[in-house]
């Protein structure tokens, strides 16, 4: 798999880089993340996904509803999109996905005695869909389970760090600037 290599805007350079390339040599590269959230008994919901044990990244932890790297040559729609379909099953046209905004991600830590680097920039959406776990095609190989969290539990949680989790907290906030509209 291989990803265009960006600026500090997300702008594709003309350049692209092998994915290991990218993260062992911390180039930076494009992501997008879909958070789902909900209405629900008066209180707005996020569905959170667990990451497989498995995950060369952060495994075991809550992270983003549904979120992925962007291929060579792909926009961030187009790839949000394909991500929502693999892991979970949900079919979205993209009029229904709300832009909250780009976000530099630097990672730099160790999984599975491995050194794992990212170097991203990071657009965030928000998708209002009501959908009940059970009926969601979840993809086994990158996600272990999913849930529904009031989105203030969820603030305290990252805060508080008490669930495992990869949430940075300033991309909630981003995403509570947009449950008004």
């Amino acid at each position: 798999e291989f990803f265009d290599i960006v600026d500090e805007n997300g702008n594709p350079t003309g350049e692209t880089i092998e994915r290991k390339k990218a993260h062992q040599n911390n180039i930076m590269h494009r992501t997008a993340h879909v958070w789902i959230a909900r209405r629900h008994e008066g209180y707005v919901q996020i569905l959170l996904q667990k990451r497989c044990m498995q995950k060369d990244s952060f495994p075991g932890c809550y992270d983003i509803s549904s979120a992925g790297h962007i291929p060579a040559g792909v926009d961030y729609i187009p790839s949000a999109l394909r991500e929502l379909k693999e892991e979970l099953g949900l079919v979205v046209d993209e009029s229904e996905l709300v832009e909250c905004g780009l976000r530099r991600v630097q990672i730099d830590e160790e999984f599975h005695g491995e050194r794992f680097r990212d170097n991203q920039i990071a657009k965030v959406f928000l998708l209002w869909r009501d959908v009940e776990p059970e009926k969601l095609s979840i993809q086994h190989e990158e996600i272990d389970s999913v849930m529904w969290i009031n989105f203030d539990e969820c603030m305290k949680a990252v805060e508080n760090d008490s669930i495992p989790n990869c949430i940075d907290i300033e991309e909630l906030e981003l995403l509570q600037q947009n449950f008004l509209n």
